[in-house]
């Protein structure tokens, strides 16, 4: 059972990816609104994948019934309530605008509905602050069309630019130009690197892009100069161990097929001194909870003392830094 020290502190999650988000019975809330039946039942079963790429096919499903800014808002409502249920009281939230544009929206609008939704929880002390997010496979222009957005959307609560989807599908360097583009607009820059693809993805994200952050990074455990590297430039790893299972990242890594989470190297990669930011990933998706995922951190026989600095350290590494001393 996770410590009591440890359920009850205020936390912070920074991967967190918004329309990951949306619980069953939401998804089929949104297929009512565009005449469309179906049972939660079968969003369930959905939700469920044997590779990274069959869960980019559900993600690709669910996000297709978000087509207005009423979509927005009704999921931002819906993620805030699960975050206050955790004890987050500050959270850096993705959102997918690569997709918004794929599907020719007007992300401008679907962002105004989304603050609207959010503000209201302010008062309830939570913190909500965004990172405009690219699909790695849709391309370098693609890309900067996202940033570009950012600028318009002119919100000092988008505090970060990141590329998301399937790191194997174009190189790295493609993207350079994109991340000194939003460099140049002030904002902070991560990627998902080394998630299904090898240490070479995270060495590429930081040596090329300048990223400040890694979403997942397991791969890591691969190549013990670059966790020298991560460790010495204190470059956090956004760990989601739940998300790593399901998506089979954990398997592909550790090269087994038979991978549990009692094998996932969150542990090594702490105590190697390398920060690491605890979250949900898309936590309806995967079926899991922030405090799920301290408590499998727990059961990988992290200490008390441990969890409490992991809690501290997803403050300590948040980009609006005003909030870096509330789990004091």
């Amino acid at each position: 059972m996770l410590p009591e020290s440890v359920a009850s502190i205020p936390k912070a999650e920074l991967h967190l990816h918004l329309e990951g988000s949306i619980q069953p019975s939401t998804v089929c809330a949104l297929t009512a609104r565009h005449g469309v039946t179906i049972t939660e039942q079968e969003v369930r079963r959905r939700y469920a994948y044997r590779n990274f790429l069959e869960f980019l096919e559900t993600f690709k499903w669910v996000t297709s019934f978000l087509r207005d800014p009423q979509d927005y808002a009704l999921i931002t409502r819906d993620l805030a309530e699960y975050l206050l249920s955790q004890r987050v009281i500050y959270a850096e939230i993705t959102i997918s605008v690569g997709v918004m544009q794929l599907r020719k929206q007007r992300p401008e609008n679907n962002f105004e509905a989304i603050l609207a939704a959010a503000e209201p929880f302010e008062t309830r002390g939570l913190r909500l602050n965004w990172i405009f997010d690219g699909v790695r496979q849709f391309g370098a222009e693609a890309a900067s069309r996202v940033v570009e957005t950012a600028k318009e959307c002119a919100s000092k609560s988008i505090v970060a630019f990141g590329i998301g989807g399937d790191e194997l599908s174009v190189p790295t360097k493609e993207f350079r130009p994109v991340y000194e583009q939003a460099a140049a607009l002030g904002l902070h820059r991560l990627i998902h690197a080394g998630e299904i693809g090898g240490p070479e993805k995270i060495r590429e994200a930081v040596e090329l892009l300048g990223v400040e952050r890694i979403g997942h990074g397991i791969a890591a455990i691969n190549d013990p100069a670059l966790m020298d590297l991560l460790a010495d430039r204190r470059i956090p790893l956004e760990i989601c161990p739940q998300s790593n299972l399901r998506t089979g990242a954990l398997a592909l890594q550790l090269r087994r097929a038979d991978a549990q989470m009692k094998n996932h190297p969150l542990p090594a990669l702490f105590r190697h001194g390398i920060p690491i930011v605890l979250s949900t990933d898309d936590p309806a998706m995967f079926h899991t909870t922030l405090h799920e995922e301290y408590a499998h951190a727990h059961r990988l026989n992290m200490t008390e003392n441990e969890l409490l600095r992991l809690a501290q350290m997803s403050f300590d590494f948040a980009f609006d830094r005003k909030h870096s001393q509330i789990a004091s």
